[in-house]
């Protein structure tokens, strides 16, 4: 039987972790770095996908404000979705362009989507997360206890904000995939499929090191992010997106 080992959301790409990806045995990685467009985020997949590798890609979409923020991962866009809008909004971009939504890191601190989410947007998700190198233990279990009660399909991936951490956690799905369309029809209809990832405590090591990533993300490089950088490329005012999204914008 031919089976795929899927790595369904990484954040960095480049030769190294490509290299990474091969020598754990990843056939498929899913690139969506935060505040990137897409057409760059397109034209580095392709830079990195060769026989061996087929990268794909993909958006983490930073819905809601402050208070209330939901990620939700996107394969398949046809067109750009910005950042900073409704989760309503967001969930319409996608169904417009046919877009397969996949919940990350379910019920995870202040910026998943919980059960209020899931009762209302089950129906239109084709997989959630039910392990993720970010979480603590209790965290990936409450997420598989979630995913279990609204009866969708799970997924886990190595969520890599660090090259290391490439290749810990995959989805291995019980067929071939070539292509991102054999992807997202995998993921679209329920295929058979295994969520694992390396054992030992190297693994549990590189897992706590992600968890830490977060204190950097969340203190200089949000910093650098709101108050030096400027406007976002990917917030809905920017005039990338010529206004399409001014209705449903946050900020």
């Amino acid at each position: 039987m031919t089976e795929t080992r899927v790595d369904p959301h990484v954040k960095v790409l480049d030769e190294t972790v490509a290299a990474r990806a091969k020598a754990r045995g990843i056939d498929v990685l899913v690139y969506a770095p935060h505040f990137t467009r897409l057409p760059e985020i397109r034209e580095r997949a392709a830079a990195f996908t060769d026989d061996d590798l087929l990268v794909v890609p993909a958006r983490e979409v930073f819905t809601g404000a402050w208070r209330e923020r939901k990620h939700v991962l996107a394969l398949g866009l046809d067109a750009p979705v910005p950042d900073f809008i409704t989760l309503d909004g967001a969930f319409d971009a996608f169904d417009a362009q046919d877009a397969t939504v996949l919940a990350p890191h379910p019920a995870f601190a202040t910026v998943s989507l919980d059960a209020p989410e899931f009762e209302r947007y089950a129906d239109r998700i084709a997989a959630a997360e039910v392990y993720n190198p970010k979480h603590l233990g209790y965290q990936n279990e409450r997420a598989r206890e979630l995913v279990a009660a609204f009866d969708l399909p799970a997924f886990g991936s190595s969520y890599a904000h660090r090259r290391a951490t490439v290749g810990e956690v995959w989805t291995t799905f019980e067929r071939d995939i070539e292509s991102a369309a054999d992807l997202v029809d995998a993921l679209e209809s329920g295929a058979p499929r295994r969520v694992e990832h390396r054992p030992g405590l190297r693994h549990r090591l590189r897992c706590r090191l992600e968890t830490a990533d977060l204190a950097y993300e969340n203190t200089y490089k949000k910093v650098d992010r709101v108050l030096l950088s400027g406007m976002e490329p990917t917030h809905p005012r920017h005039i990338a997106y010529d206004g399409r999204f001014d209705d449903v914008a946050v900020y």
